[in-house]
């Protein structure tokens, strides 16, 4: 999708306040809903790698163990999916103690909020505040959706009533520096999203 190109550029395009306010004179109503996500997706403070083929979510998922020497590391991952990612770099995941980080796909991507939707499948039956600090996310373009609800119609079609449990959402990826009731219960995560172009 070059849109995510255009969108985040290169390092000699304009400064990243002129493309907000650019972004900021259209509606979010007339803008495709995957815009909308990764504008909402970095708000939140998300930090979001757009990867065209698997080789790139490789080397940028060992650019993120190399930026935050997690090499060698203990690792929280339920999905058999990924394991080939944590191997490759020596990354223990089994009977853990003590994580570096969450490594999970999700249920979908939520535009309108900028959130992630997790269930029992990627989490288990932990809580968000159960999880570790620091999460890493491999989702694909085709999961976006536009609310909350429409990701849990997906859920509804995809798993056709044998339906995972524990489903909930992470929305906050820094500590908010003014806290108010928006905020109220939620945990902030330093969360990176690997999403991968698949359509």
């Amino acid at each position: 999708m070059s849109l995510f190109k255009k969108f985040f550029g290169s390092a000699n395009d304009s400064s990243s306040e002129e493309k907000d306010s650019e972004y900021n004179t259209f509606s979010s109503e007339n803008m495709p809903i995957d815009e909308l996500f990764t504008l909402n997706f970095k708000k939140n403070g998300g930090k979001f790698l757009y990867c065209e083929n698997l080789t790139e979510v490789k080397t940028l998922f060992e650019d993120i163990l190399t930026e935050n020497d997690w090499f060698e590391s203990e690792v929280m991952c339920f999905e058999p999916k990924l394991y080939s990612l944590l191997d490759e770099n020596k990354l223990n995941y089994t009977a853990v103690k003590e994580p570096k980080f969450l490594l999970a796909s999700c249920e979908s991507l939520i535009a309108d909020e900028g959130s992630i939707l997790f269930s029992s499948n990627q989490i288990k039956q932990h809580k968000p505040h159960e999880l570790p600090v620091n999460i890493v996310i491999v989702a694909t373009t085709s999961q976006i959706t536009t609310t909350k609800s429409d990701g849990m119609g997906h859920i509804t079609k995809l798993y056709n009533k044998n339906y995972p449990t524990n489903i909930t959402t992470i929305r906050y990826f820094e500590k908010a520096k003014v806290e108010d009731f928006l905020h109220y219960g939620s945990v902030a995560k330093n969360l990176y999203l690997l999403l991968l172009e698949d359509l």
